[in-house]
Parts: C-alpha cells; sequence; structure tokens
C-alpha cells in the first residue's frame, strides 16, 4: 500500500553517505553526577529512578506544593499508557487498511469502489459531512474517497483507454502512471469541489468563509483542561504539615484561653496564631496562584505554531489554530502536519508517524496509493501539499491533545540542589526544634520558668492542669514556629517563581522556553555554535553576482548577455526546482515570494531575467524530485516537457555543483567541453566571491534519454537522479549582509568567558570573511589551520583528534547537520556546557544532544523547534546573548534570596535557642515568627527573585554547574549579618531593661517593651538587609533599585505592615506600642547593617569554596598515607 524507508529515523534517510559519518554516541560522559540524590547538573534526559532518588531524600512539610513544578512521575507513567492505548488504535487502522489492500490486490480499481460510503446528511452549504470526512481519515477509506471524486465514470472510460492500448500493441507503461495520477487526483479534486475549495488556490481570503467552515467542521482546537482555581492553590497551601499542627495548637490555645478567661480576652492568643496562619496561607496562595497562570500564558505560545496556508492563491502565515477544513498546505521537510488531510501532490513526500503509531518507520506519500495524512505527524522528507479534511478533535492527534494537554511539569538542576540545601538546613532547624522544645519542657516543669514579674509559671501540686496544658501548649507552639522558620519550604519554590518571572520576560527579548532548565543551564554555557544564515546575519538575500556562458555577467540581471538557451533553461531550472513560489496580484501591485530566503533571492533574479513563474511552470511536468538536503548540499528535479524531453536541474553549492559538471554553454549557444582553464575561472569566481562573504550557488542540467527514465510507480519513487556529466548553466553569488550590532554581541560574549563559534554549511571562505566582519575571529591571524576547518576533515578525524582540536575551532564551513553533531559531542566531552543554535530537521540529533538546543522562530522547522530547549523568535544572535543574561541572572537572582534567607534563619534559631536555654522564654512568639517567615520566604522571594539582568552579569565567567550555590562571599556576608544581628539582639535581651531605662516599669511592661523592641529591630534589619542581598558582591547596593517597582513595593509593604502590627495589633502579637525614641532606636539597628555590608565586602576571601576544605580533611582522614588529596566536586 505504501512504501517504507529501512531507517529508523527520520534524520537518517541517506544512511549510506559518507557524510553521515560515524555519530554513534558515547552515553559515557553523560553520567557525570555524583553519588548524592541532590547532585543532578542535568536533568534533560535523566533517568527516572534518579529523579524519583532525590524526592525520597528531599524533607519536605508540604509535598502538593514543593512538587508542583516538578515532573509528576505517576502522572508521566499515566500519559505514556494512554499514548500507547491511542497509538495501538491508530496502528489497527493502519494493519486494518493494509490487509484490505493486500486482498485486493488483483482486482484493479474494483475492490475499493464496492465498499459503501458511511450516511450522513452533508453539513450546511457544503457537498459532504463532517462525519463522513472524520471516517474517511480515520478508516483510511479509499473506496468512499473515489466514490467523492466520481470514480466509477472514470474507472470505465480507463478500462476503454487501456483496451485501446491493446488492441494497437502500444506500450502501456507509457501511459498507465498519468492515467492512474489522473483518477486518483480527480479523487481530490472531487473532495475538494464538496469543500468548495480548490486544490491550486485553496479556499477563499474571507473571514465570513472561514467562520462559517469552523461552525460546520470544527476549528483547529481541542479542549483544554482548566488551570487550576485560586481555591485549589488555597487547599495546597493548608496541606502544611506544620501549619495543619500550628491550627491544632491554635484551636486547643483558644478553647483554654476561652474557658479560663472567658472568650472577650481567652481568644486573643490561640486566634492570633489562626489569624497568623490563616494570612500566610493566602499569601502563598496569591504567589503559588500568579505564577500557575504565567505558566499557563507560556504554554499555550508554545503550542501556538504559525503554518503556511494557500488561501485565493497567495501563500499566507497563520496559526496553526486558525487552520480550516479544505485548506490547502504546503509541506516541506520538517513542518508538522497540521491536520488530517490528503495529498494534492508530493515529490519523494515520507512523513514520520512516530508521534502517532510509536514506530520510528518512515512512510512514503503519494496521492495514488497512500494520501492520507495524520494530524501530529512530521514531514521527513520530501516537499508537497495537503487539502484539510478534519481539524481539531475530530482528528486522533486532537484526542491525543486533548487528553493530555495538562502541562507535567519539569524539574531543573537548580531546583534539585535547592532542595539537597533546604532539607540540610530543615534538619538543622528540626533538630533546633526539638531541642528548644525539650529544654523549654524541662525547664518549665521543674519550675525553673518564670513569668515576667518574676514568679514561678509551675508548681508542682499548685498549678492547675489547665494551667500546665496551657503553657505546654504555648512551648509547643515556639518549637512547631521554628520548625516553621528554619526550613526553607519556599527556597526551592523560588527557583520556579524566577524562572517564571525571567520567561515572561524573555518573551519580550523574542526568546520562548520550551523547558524550564534550559532557563538556567544558559547562565553556564561556556560555548555557542551558532549557524551563519539568518542569526549572524539578516536572511535578506540578493543575488548580486553572476558567471555564465564562461564570463562574469554584469549587471547581474542582463538577460541580453546570456545566450537564448541559458536563459531559456536558466528560467526553467529555477521555476521547476524550487519549493517557493511567485504569487501576482490580481490587481496589480508588487510581486510576492515565498519560500526559504536563497529560494527568494533567486526566484527574484529569475523574474529580473524575464521569468513568469506560472508560465515555466506549466511549460514542463516534475516527474521526480530529490528535494535539497543538507547533507548532499544540493537538490534536483527531472522534468518532462511537452516534446516528451525529460531534462535534469540540478541547484547547490557552487564547489560541488561545479565538480559534477563536464560542460558549460558558451556566449555562441554551444554546449562546450569544461577545459581546464574554464574551470579555474569558475574556481576562482567561487572563491573571489566566497572572500567578499557571498554565498555562492550553481545551477545545472543535463538531458535524459526517454529510455532510462523510470516507467512504474516502484521504480520512479527509488530513481537516483543522474548526477554526473552535467552542463553548467550559472554560478550566483549571493549577498546577505550581517545583522546590526552582531559584532557587539559577540565581544559581549568574549567579554563573559563565551566563546562562540561559527558552523555553517557554506564555503569556507564565505565563512570565514562572514566571521571576521562578526567578530568571532579578531584578524586574519586569527586564521589559522583548526581555528578554520571543513566539515570533512573535522569528520574524518578519529575520536581522539577531534578531542584535541574541537576546542581551537571558531569557524567550520561545509559542515553537515553531522558533523555539527560532532562538534557538539567532543565539546561536551571537553568539559563544556554547550549551546547550539539550528533551524533545519537534520539539526534535531545536535539540539537535542547540545546542553541547550536553540531554534530559530522564523526560519526553523518544527522538528527543530520541537527538539529545542529555547525558540529564538527573531532568529537574532543578539537574542542568543540576552538568554545568556538571563540565564545568568536566574542563578544570581537564586543566590541573593539563598543569603537573605539564611540570614532571617541563623538569626533567628541562634537567638530563640540562646533565649531558650538561659531564660527559658523566647523573644520572638509564634506569631512574630510566622511573620518573619512571610517576610523571608514568600515577599523576600518576590523582591529579590525578580531582579532584571545587570552587565555586571556579563562581566563574570560563566557559573559552573558544579560550583557551590553558596560561594565564600555569600558566606561571608550572611554571617557578619547574622553575627550582627545576633548580638545586637542578644544584648537587648539580657540588658535591654537597663539600657532602655525600664528599671522603674513594672516587670510586665518593660519585659513586654523590650521583646516589641526586640521584635521590631529583627524585621528592620531583615528589611535593610533585603538592599544588602541585591548586591552581593558591590559595594552600591542602591545601583538601580528604583527602576525595580516590584523590590519597592514589597519593602514598602513590609514596613507599612510593621507599622500596623505595632501600632493596632498588639493583642494578637504580644506587643505594645513604641515611643519614637524607640522607633528611632529600631530603624538606626537595621540602617546600620547598610554600612556594616560595605566593611564586610572589603574583607577578602579565599577563591576556593569553603566547602572543598573540609571535603580536603575528610579525604585525608580517610586516606591519611595520601601525600596529595583530591578535590571532589570542583566547579566544571
Amino acid at each position: 500500500m505504501s512504501g517504507e524507508y529501512k531507517a529508523t529515523s527520520p534524520y537518517r534517510r541517506h544512511q549510506n553517505d559518507i557524510e553521515a559519518g560515524n555519530s554513534r554516541r558515547d552515553y559515557a560522559h553523560d553520567d557525570d553526577e555524583g553519588s548524592g540524590p541532590f547532585d543532578i547538573v542535568r536533568t534533560k534526559r535523566a533517568p527516572i529512578d534518579r529523579l524519583r532518588r532525590w524526592r525520597q531524600a528531599a524533607l519536605v512539610l508540604n509535598a502538593s506544593r514543593r512538587f508542583r513544578y516538578t515532573l509528576d512521575l505517576k502522572k508521566e507513567e499515566e500519559r505514556k499508557q494512554l499514548v500507547a492505548k491511542i497509538r495501538m488504535h491508530a496502528q489497527v487502522i493502519r494493519a486494518a487498511v493494509l490487509f484490505q489492500a493486500a486482498g485486493q490486490g488483483g482486482q484493479g480499481l474494483k475492490g475499493p469502489l464496492s465498499s459503501k460510503p458511511p450516511s450522513s446528511t452533508p453539513t450546511g452549504d457544503f457537498g459532504i459531512s463532517s462525519e463522513e470526512l472524520v471516517s474517511m481519515s480515520r478508516e483510511h477509506d479509499l473506496s468512499f474517497l473515489q466514490q467523492c471524486g466520481g470514480a466509477s465514470y472514470l474507472q470505465l472510460h480507463l478500462k476503454i483507454f487501456l483496451l485501446h492500448l491493446e488492441f494497437y500493441n502500444i506500450s502501456v507503461h507509457s501511459f498507465c502512471r498519468p492515467a492512474y495520477f489522473l483518477l486518483y487526483l480527480h479523487q481530490v479534486k472531487g473532495v475538494a469541489e464538496k469543500l468548495k475549495s480548490n486544490p491550486d488556490k485553496g479556499v477563499p481570503e474571507d473571514e465570513t468563509d472561514i467562520i462559517t467552515r469552523k461552525t460546520a467542521f470544527g476549528s483547529n482546537t481541542y479542549p483544554r483542561k482548566k488551570g487550576r482555581s485560586f481555591w485549589r492553590f488555597v487547599w495546597e497551601a493548608c496541606r502544611d504539615t506544620t501549619l495543619i499542627i500550628l491550627m491544632v495548637a491554635a484551636a486547643a490555645s483558644l478553647a483554654l484561653g476561652i474557658k479560663t478567661e472567658g472568650i472577650k480576652e481567652g481568644w486573643y492568643d490561640g486566634g492570633s496564631i489562626a489569624l497568623a496562619v490563616l494570612i500566610v496561607i493566602i499569601f502563598t496562595a496569591v504567589s503559588d496562584y500568579k505564577q500557575s497562570l504565567q505558566f499557563q500564558n507560556l504554554n499555550e505560545e508554545k503550542q501556538n505554531i504559525q503554518m503556511e496556508v494557500v488561501r485565493s492563491g497567495r501563500r499566507t502565515k497563520i496559526s496553526i489554530f486558525e487552520i480550516v477544513v479544505g485548506d490547502v498546505v504546503p509541506l516541506k521537510i520538517g513542518d508538522q502536519v497540521p491536520a488530517d488531510g490528503l495529498v494534492i501532490f508530493g515529490h519523494s513526500l515520507s512523513i514520520d508517524e512516530s508521534s502517532m503509531t510509536g514506530e520510528s518507520k518512515i512512510v512514503h506519500k503519494d496521492s495514488t496509493k497512500s494520501p492520507f495524512l495524520m494530524s501530529g505527524c512530521k514531514v521527513a522528507d520530501g516537499y508537497g501539499s495537503m487539502l484539510v479534511t478534519s481539524v481539531g478533535i475530530n482528528t486522533e492527534w486532537g484526542l491525543l491533545m486533548a487528553s493530555i494537554s495538562e502541562d507535567n511539569g519539569e524539574e531543573t538542576p537548580l531546583q534539585v540542589r535547592l532542595n539537597g540545601v533546604a532539607t540540610f538546613i530543615g534538619i538543622v532547624g528540626l533538630a533546633v526544634a526539638v531541642a528548644v522544645l525539650i529544654i523549654l519542657v524541662v525547664r518549665f516543669f521543674t519550675g525553673h520558668t518564670r513569668n515576667a514579674d518574676g514568679s514561678i509559671q509551675f508548681r508542682a501540686g499548685r498549678t492547675s492542669i489547665r494551667d500546665a496544658i496551657d503553657g505546654f501548649v504555648k512551648i509547643f507552639t515556639v518549637a512547631v514556629t521554628i520548625v516553621v522558620v528554619a526550613v526553607p519550604e519556599g527556597l526551592p519554590l523560588a527557583v520556579t517563581l524566577t524562572l517564571a518571572y525571567s520567561m515572561r520576560k524573555m518573551m519580550a527579548d523574542k526568546a520562548l522556553v520550551r523547558r524550564l532548565s534550559a532557563c538556567e543551564t544558559m547562565g553556564s554555557a561556556t560555548t555557542i555554535c551558532s549557524d551563519k544564515t539568518g542569526t549572524l546575519t539578516l536572511n535578506q538575500m540578493t543575488v548580486v553576482e553572476v558567471h555564465a556562458c564562461g564570463k562574469k555577467i554584469a549587471p547581474p540581471d542582463n538577460k541580453s548577455l546570456l545566450s537564448p538557451s541559458v536563459a531559456s533553461l536558466l528560467i526553467e531550472g529555477i521555476a521547476q526546482n524550487t519549493t517557493g513560489s511567485v504569487f501576482v496580484p490580481e490587481g496589480g501591485g508588487a510581486l510576492e515570494f515565498s519560500g526559504s530566503p536563497t529560494e527568494k533571492a533567486i526566484l527574484q533574479w529569475g523574474v529580473n531575467l524575464g521569468m513568469n513563474f506560472d508560465a515555466a511552470r506549466s511549460a514542463s511536468a516534475i516527474i521526480h524530485a530529490f528535494p535539497f538536503n543538507s547533507e548532499k548540499k544540493r537538490g534536483g528535479v527531472a522534468v518532462k516537457l511537452l516534446d516528451s524531453e525529460v531534462h535534469v536541474h540540478w541547484k547547490g553549492a557552487a564547489e560541488i555543483v561545479l565538480a559534477c559538471c563536464t560542460s558549460y554553454i558558451d556566449a555562441n549557444d554551444n554546449v562546450a567541453r569544461m577545459d581546464e582553464d574554464k574551470l579555474s575561472f569558475y574556481k576562482r569566481a567561487i572563491e573571489d566571491m566566497a572572500v567578499g562573504s557571498l554565498r555562492c550557488v550553481a545551477l545545472a542540467y543535463r538531458k535524459c534519454e526517454t529510455e532510462t527514465v523510470p516507467t512504474s510507480d516502484e521504480e520512479l519513487e527509488n530513481w537516483q537522479l543522474p548526477e554526473g556529466d552535467l552542463i553548467l548553466l550559472a554560478i550566483v553569488g549571493i549577498k546577505d549582509p550581517c545583522r546590526p550590532g552582531v559584532r557587539d554581541a559577540v565581544q559581549l560574549c568574549v567579554n563573559s568567558g563565551v566563546k562562540v563559534r561559527m558552523v555553517t554549511g557554506d564555503n569556507l571562505q564565505t565563512a570565514r570573511a562572514i566571521a571576521l566582519e562578526c567578530g568571532i575571529l579578531g584578524s586574519d591571524a586569527d586564521a589559522t589551520e583548526h581555528n578554520l576547518i571543513e566539515g570533512k576533515t573535522f569528520r574524518n578525524m578519529t575520536d581522539a583528534q577531534r578531542l584535541d582540536v574541537a576546542d581551537r575551532i571558531s569557524v567550520m564551513g561545509r559542515s553537515s547537520p553531522n558533523d555539527k553533531l560532532l562538534l557538539v559531542q567532543a565539546l561536551r566531552k571537553r568539559g563544556h556546557v554547550v549551546a547550539v543554535t539550528g533551524d533545519g530537521t537534520n539539526d534535531a540529533p545536535a539540539l537535542h544532544e547540545a546542553d541547550i538546543g536553540l531554534a530559530m522562530g522564523i526560519q526553523g522547522t518544527e522538528v527543530a523547534k520541537e527538539s529545542s530547549d529555547i525558540i529564538i523568535l527573531d532568529d537574532n544572535f543578539a537574542s542568543v546573548v540576552k538568554v545568556v543574561r538571563w540565564g545568568r541572572s536566574v542563578y544570581a537572582n537564586i543566590q541573593k534570596f539563598i543569603q537573605f534567607q539564611l540570614t532571617v534563619n541563623v538569626a533567628a534559631l541562634i537567638i530563640n535557642v540562646v533565649a531558650a536555654v538561659s531564660s527559658g522564654n523566647v523573644p520572638l512568639n509564634a506569631v512574630q515568627l510566622l511573620w518573619v517567615n512571610l517576610i523571608m520566604d514568600t515577599l523576600g522571594a518576590l523582591a529579590l527573585a525578580t531582579e532584571r539582568p545587570t552587565d555586571h552579569l556579563m562581566q563574570r565567567p560563566p557559573v559552573g554547574r558544579r560550583e557551590p550555590l553558596i560561594t565564600n562571599i555569600m558566606w561571608r556576608n550572611l554571617l557578619i549579618q547574622a553575627l550582627y544581628q545576633v548580638v545586637v539582639l542578644l544584648i537587648l535581651n539580657f540588658r535591654g531593661r537597663s539600657l532602655l531605662n525600664l528599671e522603674h516599669d513594672n516587670s510586665e511592661h518593660a519585659f513586654r517593651v523590650r521583646n516589641t523592641l526586640i521584635f521590631n529591630a529583627f524585621v528592620f534589619c531583615q528589611v535593610f538587609n533585603e538592599f544588602n542581598a541585591r548586591k552581593p558582591d558591590e559595594l552600591n547596593v542602591w545601583k538601580g533599585v528604583t527602576k525595580n517597582h516590584l523590590f519597592m513595593g514589597i519593602v514598602g509593604l513590609e514596613v507599612v505592615l510593621q507599622v500596623m502590627m505595632i501600632f493596632f495589633l498588639g493583642k494578637f502579637t504580644d506587643t505594645v506600642r513604641l515611643s519614637w525614641q524607640l522607633w528611632l532606636v529600631s530603624i538606626a539597628i537595621g540602617v546600620f547593617s547598610w554600612p556594616l555590608a560595605v566593611v564586610g565586602k572589603l574583607i577578602p576571601v579565599p577563591e576556593r569554596p569553603f566547602g572543598e576544605y573540609f571535603t580536603m580533611k575528610m579525604h585525608r582522614k580517610k586516606n591519611p598515607t595520601d601525600g596529595k588529596a583530591t578535590l571532589e566536586g570542583s566547579a566544571e
């Protein structure tokens, strides 16, 4: 029924091609993970067991919140099972079709026409119903398709025609293929007529007609699961273990308080804790809900593919969601089939149906034996066009996507590492909380805990059970609250917060992030392997130089300088050997060219030579095509003229096509032998144009004897177009200027320790000229051997040689996609974090292999985009550099938040532990600690994790993927600040009454004033320390602060809420109003952290991370005979 290639991948059709090289991957270097469960430096393709391992090792208080933005392993398994079921259904249909075809093998056209079409009433004004179309597409019903085209009548006349051929003893093979093609073309035309469409011009470009089609046949969308509601996030925030315990403790305290003191006064203790917990829950839910909306919007952007359709004869780009039944869609290699449909025509059209069937076989499609196309599949080779018959939920792909449309999450390396940090801190905090609980309980029940007036709180045999329970509940509440503060539950979630913010901002910078991990990995990138065309250049091409008829044609579109046959053959080749088109507006106006930039430039040149595109296409018919291939660097077509003469036209890389030419047409219109002089002339022309940074393309042809042209479909499909003995027609030089600002962008990368390498399929001399212009090569002196290399040379090296030269390569010319893959593998083995740009289908393996794959949004194929991690929407290298800035910003923002949060953790824990051990009372009660937790967790993350990237980030080297999260600079900063806060606040705790002149106040009031001042000063220390955390390694912490409106707003909100708590919520927070002098003291204590931070930043720190010193000591203890310790866990 349909031909199948034996290749197992859509990107490896030419298996025996020498240019494919040896791309077997050595997976050993990927196993670079450490032994710890949280030591996963690369989550891309990470094994499921490793992902499960770190989840099990993490200390988690609220699993539903902590793991919300990680891969749901259970759902992932369910998704795979569902996909397998739907794929099985597609396979069953396909097997049934193949079985039916085998059963009708000897019946010609009789069998398929005997079945009846599904009975249904036509929809609206159309001659066919949606149910009939859906049934035909899903069941691959050829018989119904033939009936739609009126095949019975055609079949009768075809039989009569074949009988006449037999009677006159005329070869049937000369006519059978065109006759059958006419029959099947009539089928598609029949369906198109019923759908009021035209196979050539498509549907009318009329909004009313589009709406009518959507109403009749549905839209190309599928039902999506609604995002989580706000109340779902509230519920998940409530599931925090410690908050649940606090609510239970609050309820117990409330009951005891009301029973002891009555409802008017007794509800404050328990009610204040409950209210504080409620505020934490609401703030957490609001923050998480806003994050989810951002991710939801970004997911919709990822699915919004732009497709080219033909409407009213004009090719136009629209969203895949806007495609309607009846649309004509041009297809080329790398495209996604946007809906179910029928092949109108196809040349070497091969489809990868693995997304639906699960098998990686490539299926040949044509308009005769296998015309049905399934939505969601990819074009693996060739080109053609299709008629859309079913869209949206009426397709198998639509059903599949509707079932699995919910995003299943993904963890990032930083997220995993932060879970490790949070687990370690949490264990320490838990141990401290247990210690505080034991100490306070022992002191309380042994009579060592006193009230503010000096009286003992518990006397054995005298204190009532109710008071004892009340005292224990208060102690237990403080201990649980210490756990809330100590376990940084929001630390791993800060990654998703900063990633959500960064991804939204990166959209404005023309970068669409498909994988969360890529956003942060870009901060570690040490090298970028960039394409030339469209990335470093503008992709606005023009033919500026032509060599033909043995001479230079100046100006290039001067037809009078070309011999008549050369002009005629050039127009024939340009019109037929292209995937582009020329549209002539009906009302006049400028011609519209479509296709790749190279195709458009050559089409424009053809028009300048006098080409009428439609007339030239009608003058001959394509009988076979070899689509342009980035490995072969050329493409060709065989065309049959009206006089049955067959011409084979080739177009491709100038030196490669020239090497196949044995003749050329001279100025006298004669075919002349390509002697050494002429060959040298053309080679010099190519070299001169390449040095001038022109892309060189050669056009050649040859005649093909009729008897050598295959006649049957099967032979024609496997026919290798003749590549030798070509006649050169012309060599053209195409100018593609460098993008403005690309030199500055490359220099910025160099300054930041990121090496830019150009990997292009163009001539090495062209690549060299552009590299010098872009700044990839500093001067001619840099253009040395191994700095410049051809793909073939690199490919033919051994693995060891490739590893040796990979670091030095700056420019690789005439590279195949597999050469790019080999370079990526070599660089990664050398320890580089590699970012790769790509736009073609064959770039997919390199994009997938790289640490960060960057696909081009304008010229990139859907296959390339799906293999990528980030899509560069404007194809501009400057946007790639912006992604690097954002990647570094993500890492820097997380480090700022870590430094801030750990300072709060350390200070709060030490203050409460020392106070508990020494006096049996803690200066910071449960409500106050919950407020501090809110500042450092939710509000602190919002303030610090949303800083925009600065130029300072691009003056640092890349972030090593194994570098410690907490650097020496951060340790210095947080220890200085924490030590300052602990010393000052403990002095206030133990000597506050005398320092504040409160000796003459009654004990209880003095106690409350002192504790209020400690609480107030502690909060202001955190507020002012947020400014310090913004710039961990810069003296000027105020630089750019006013531009960050969110930061200023949050700091302002914290100050306002703190003032309100002290002035109006004393009953809830157990505080009293402070005098203006004590307010000044609180603020002064906080402000002093600024000059202290400046002094602290002047203290030098060693470059070697502190952690390595401990690793070295431990290693020496284990290996005392070792003279030299090996450092483990060093940065890459």
